[in-house]
């Protein structure tokens, strides 16, 4: 069974830096795209960042271009979120995403929390 385990969350203050991960083990397909979303409490789950396998291209939620970067290893195939600037409305858990094809998220990891203090 595929497995993604993410890492990197924790408690930082406003204007700090984190850095999640996210591995992919035990595929047996071909990876389309990798993702970030994130889920705040009492919000809907919502988009943060893509990157295309092949390509490397990347794709980003207007609410953290410029202050999120999102990168991949191929041969650790694993997924990274650069986040700077963080300020207190990224509170929220973060979750990585594999797919298979365009536009799918086939496979969700456990979560990982940023809690960003003001």
């Amino acid at each position: 069974q595929v497995q993604l385990v993410e890492s990197g969350g924790g408690l930082v203050q406003a204007g700090g830096s984190l850095r999640l991960s996210c591995a992919v083990s035990r595929r047996t397909f071909s990876i389309y795209a990798m993702g970030w979303f994130r889920q705040a409490p009492g919000k809907e789950r919502e988009f943060v960042a893509r990157i295309r396998w092949s390509s490397g291209s990347t794709y980003y939620a207007d609410s953290v271009k410029g202050r999120f970067t999102i990168s991949r290893d191929n041969a650790q195939n694993a997924v990274y979120l650069q986040m700077n600037s963080l300020k207190p409305e990224d509170t929220a858990v973060y979750y990585c995403s594999v797919g298979q094809v365009a536009n799918s998220d086939d496979y969700w990891g456990q979560g990982t929390q940023v809690t960003v203090s003001s």
